[in-house]
Formats: C-alpha cells, structure tokens, sequence
C-alpha cells in the first residue's frame, strides 16, 4: 500500500476513534438495548414530552451506531481490496479502492465534526450579533462585511435566516445587526464564533492608507420550550420605539420596536422588524436565550473565561484576524488554522475555523499541537 494511502486509512481511523469515544462505544450496544425495552412499554406515551426525548435519543445513539459501524466495515472492504488488487496486478482495482478511500475520509471527518456537536444547546437555533467596534466608519463597514460573510455561511447550511434588528452606520455600513438562523446545530456551528474580529486593509474610503478596524461578534442559543428561563418581571424594563425597520425600507408609523433592559445583568435586547406584541416575545425569547447563555458559561470554566476575554471590540481580544493589504491571509489566534483564500472566508467558507476550534475545545489544544504529541 503506498504511503498516501496508509495516511488515509490513518486519518480514517483518527475518526473512528473520535466517533467511538464520542458515543462511549463500549457501552453503545447495552444502551440501545435499554432504549428499545423503554420503546416497547405500553405506558411509553402516557407522557408525550418524555416519549418524544427518549424517541430522539434513541435514534440519535442508532445513527452514531450505524455510522460508526458503516465507516468501520467499508474501511475495511476498501484496504482488502487494494490488498488484493495489488496481489493480482490489477491497477483499476487498487486505483478504484483507492478513491473510494479518499471519499470515506472526507466522509469520515464531516461524522467527526457532528460528533463534536453535543453540547447541551448545540443542536438548538442560535441568536447572533454584531456590533462596530474601535474604528469609526471603518468598522461599521467591516461590521457589514461580517454581516454578509455569516448570512452566507448560514445560506450554504440551508439555515432559515430572519433579522431581528439592525441599526446603520453614519456615513456607511452598520453599527450592530442581530439575526436569529434556525437550523440543527446552528448553535453548535456557530459558537465558536463570539469574539473581536480584527482586518486590516486599505481603506475604502479615499483615504488610501492602511486601516486597523473591529467588530465583536457574539452567539447565544435560542432557547426552546425544553428549558424553563424564569425572569422577574420586576427586574426587567420594557421600553416601546419607533423603528425604521430594515435598512429603512419599511417605516413604521407607530412605536413598534421593543427593548427590554434586564437590571441584575445590563442586557439590553431589542426587535424592531414586526408588530408591537410579536416584538415583546422575539424580545423576551432573546433574552432569555442570554440569561441561558449565562448559565451555560456558569457551568463551563472555559466557555467563562473566553466569553470574559472578548472583552472590548479592540486591540488585544481578537480570536480572528483578516488581513487583505500588504498580503492575503486570515487567521484563527486560538488555533492558527490561515488561509490566503480571503475572498472565499469573506463569502461564508468558514466551516475550517469552526472545526478546528470544535476540536480545541474536546481536547484542549489545537490540532498541530496534538499532532506535535503524536
């Protein structure tokens, strides 16, 4: 078997470890097992929201199964057969298994990075925002620029984007934007996200010198009807406004627009795209999405301490940087994942990134560094 190709087999079973270890699969066939005598009592939906979780359980543990089980077996086909074609001479075999590994690996990798997807809201819908920071006109066009760049990754995800409040820039771009995108493991993608994103470029703006612009960015899970959020409403101020909707398109002739500030944390969360009343629950749905967000980074030190290091949208909290002048590169400071395809990130291909820093955080280090273990 030739070296690239004992690489490949090598990175296939990289995956299956992780699928493995994911779903602890040693004990994979006895849960199942459990599951299945659940699924068979008469008294099962008696309780339709307990029926419904464990329904969704068990065909999650039976796709990671299955998963594991197929990625495993045609592994092993495909190494049989190149063993084979090589004992006979036959090229178009081994060149025929060969390829077939090549798309079992990125196969096997896609598997991998679902895996990764399991955390507690990962599968949920998310809230994301965007605001300008340090830079002035600078960073309310280079906070557009992630505007686009997120609706089109979310776009190649098949991901339902709405807007939910937008607020212009004063010469160009914008100063903040909050979207809501639906989808399974929205959230999970797209978590890794929250940050300041920092680009360097010539400014577009008849200056013609080099500029340094900012722009956080920040992920909470939309929270379903599964996790109970409870908010005084004595610790919550509700104010009503008038909105020019989206990019001033749509003007309002009432005060339509909702902000609810919540007093024991500073949140503030506004809608400003519908009626008064659907903006008070997008609002209120909002905000406790980031109470829930809180409680999350309460259970989980790391997730504290970098959501506390995004600090502000300045020098010293980047996780990302884009730089399109003197050079082209964009680089992850967490994990060191570049590329000079600029063009291509600042279009939504951003599905390295988020890999990458999904499997950070499993193991604690980046990908080269564990690789430098090996």
């Amino acid at each position: 078997m030739r070296a690239e190709t004992q690489n490949i087999v090598a990175e296939i079973e990289k995956s299956l470890e992780l699928l493995a270890q994911r779903m602890d699969w040693d004990t994979a066939r006895h849960r199942m097992e459990e599951f299945n005598a659940r699924v068979e009592d008469p008294n099962l939906w008696d309780d339709p929201d307990a029926a419904q979780k464990l329904m969704r359980d068990r065909q999650s543990l039976l796709d990671q199964i299955e998963t594991y089980e197929a990625i495993r077996q045609d592994l092993s086909d495909q190494q049989e057969l190149i063993e084979l074609g090589e004992m006979e001479d036959d090229q178009d075999v081994v060149t025929e298994a060969e390829d077939a590994l090549k798309s079992l690996r990125d196969t096997a990798a896609k598997k991998e990075l679902e895996a990764l997807l399991n955390g507690e809201a990962d599968a949920n819908d998310t809230f994301l925002e965007i605001n300008a920071g340090a830079g002035g006109t600078e960073a309310c066009d280079w906070a557009q620029m992630l505007q686009r760049m997120y609706v089109r990754w979310a776009e190649k995800k098949g991901y339902k984007v709405e807007l939910q409040s937008e607020e212009p820039g004063g010469e160009a771009g914008i100063k903040s934007v909050a979207y809501k995108i639906s989808g399974h493991n929205a959230y999970g993608w797209l978590k890794s996200e929250s940050g300041v994103h920092r680009l360097v470029r010539i400014s577009p703006f008849g200056k013609g010198t080099r500029e340094t612009s900012f722009a956080s960015v920040w992920v909470y899970p939309v929270v379903d009807d599964n996790i109970e959020i409870e908010v005084n409403p004595a610790d919550i101020r509700i104010d009503t406004f008038r909105s020019s909707g989206a990019g001033g398109q749509h003007v309002n002739t009432t005060d339509s627009a909702v902000r609810i500030t919540h007093h024991p944390t500073g949140i503030v969360v506004t809608s400003s795209e519908k009626s008064q009343h659907q903006n008070r629950d997008i609002a209120m749905k909002a905000l406790k999405s980031r109470l829930y967000q809180l409680e999350l980074d309460r259970r989980n030190a790391d997730i504290n301490e970098a959501h506390e290091s995004k600090g502000s949208a300045g020098w010293g909290n980047q996780i990302r940087s884009y730089v399109l002048q003197p050079y082209q590169m964009v680089k992850d400071l967490r994990t060191g994942v570049e590329t000079s395809d600029t063009s291509g990130v600042l279009d939504g291909d951003l599905d390295p990134f988020m890999a990458a820093t999904l499997a950070m955080d499993v193991s604690g280090k980046s990908r080269a560094e564990a690789a430098a273990e090996e």
